[in-house]
């Protein structure tokens, strides 16, 4: 058996993602991994029946790994919680934790009553005499999702060790020191979020309810396929400019453009509020739905911004991985994250 202190869970809409890492020299070091198919409802269901067969699941993808260790760490979509990154003065921690209650109710679109709110300083200038300000993040993440998560896993056997934002695990995935300013497109089945980071440093984040699954239904619709020959189609097809490729191609384009205009909105942003910067350099894609073939190239030649399919693996500083792993890499960039968390 592996000892560990938690599990990364990515507990996904179509996958359940799992991963168990340790340090050893400063290193981290892959216990193990696992990934089995989401139940068909998933955790969008109310039935306890369903609740369940989530659990049966989980406990499943868990033991698989032969862990010795029943701590897990999972992380709610951005687009079921309330994210924001916003600028206050210089406070202390004290100050901060009353002020955040009135920046809450600026943002949060829901009584506060019903939400867990909670905030961590990104970036506090060292002097409160300049003009610049402090950055928090503030998370409203519903008191019920969260309840429903946890009775979940207690049917499983498996204790909550920590809870964050998809957005948030990603980052850590993925961030690292020398990153010029960019922005994370991660993209999941019914879902995108993206996420600008500046000075290693997350600036931005929002979700929009565009992912794969819409590309997979337009596919289907097009060319009145059952939902699981088109979902073949787009892995096979993706955005290819040929052969078959092209005419599969016109029923991915309207999805993409979609997240297109956001991604632009978002870089409209950072141009605005960071004027004196440098440019967003880079575009990293994650996410299942970033190995579609062509996607990349896609978005590099719409934004003329160099874009490329996230790696998290690169944290084992090239140490071989499983066949599983390398067809698959980005799809494991949230497990990886979380699974780094507290190491």
């Amino acid at each position: 058996m592996i000892f560990n202190k938690s599990i990364g869970l990515d507990i996904g809409l179509t996958k359940i993602k799992a991963v168990s890492l340790s340090k050893q020299n400063n290193a981290f070091v892959l216990n193990n991994f696992s990934i089995m198919p989401s139940p068909p409802k998933g955790m969008l269901s109310e039935a306890l029946t369903d609740g369940e067969v989530m659990a049966q699941t989980l406990k499943k993808t868990v033991d698989s790994m032969k862990i010795d260790s029943k701590n897990v760490n999972i992380a709610l979509s951005d687009s079921q919680v309330y994210t924001k990154v916003i600028e206050m003065p210089v406070l202390s921690d004290k100050e901060l934790s009353l002020a955040i209650y009135w920046e809450a109710e600026r943002h949060i679109p829901v009584a506060l009553s019903t939400v867990s709110l909670v905030w961590s300083v990104l970036k506090r200038p060292v002097s409160s005499s300049t003009d610049e300000k402090m950055q928090v993040l503030m998370v409203g993440a519903p008191i019920k999702l969260i309840d429903k998560y946890q009775k979940v896993l207690e049917m499983a056997g498996l204790n909550l060790n920590s809870i964050e934002t998809e957005t948030l695990a990603i980052v850590r995935a993925l961030v690292i020191p020398s990153l010029p300013p960019t922005i994370i497109v991660s993209m999941g089945a019914i879902s995108t979020s993206l996420a600008i980071i500046r000075d290693g440093i997350l600036v931005l984040s929002y979700s929009i309810p565009v992912g794969g699954n819409a590309i997979s239904r337009s596919i289907e619709a097009d060319f009145g396929l059952t939902s699981s020959q088109s979902e073949e189609y787009k892995k096979t097809y993706g955005f290819s400019k040929e052969g078959a490729g092209q005419k599969i191609s016109k029923s991915t384009e309207p999805i993409l453009a979609s997240i297109l205009l956001e991604i632009r909105k978002a870089l409209a942003f950072y141009s605005q509020k960071y004027k004196n910067d440098s440019i967003i350099q880079q575009i990293l894609l994650s996410g299942g739905s970033a190995r579609l073939s062509g996607i990349d190239l896609y978005f590099a030649e719409n934004l003329s911004i160099e874009t490329v399919i996230a790696n998290p693996w690169r944290i084992l500083g090239g140490k071989p991985l499983p066949p599983e792993i390398l067809n698959s890499t980005s799809d494991f960039t949230i497990a990886l994250g979380l699974a780094m968390k507290g190491l």
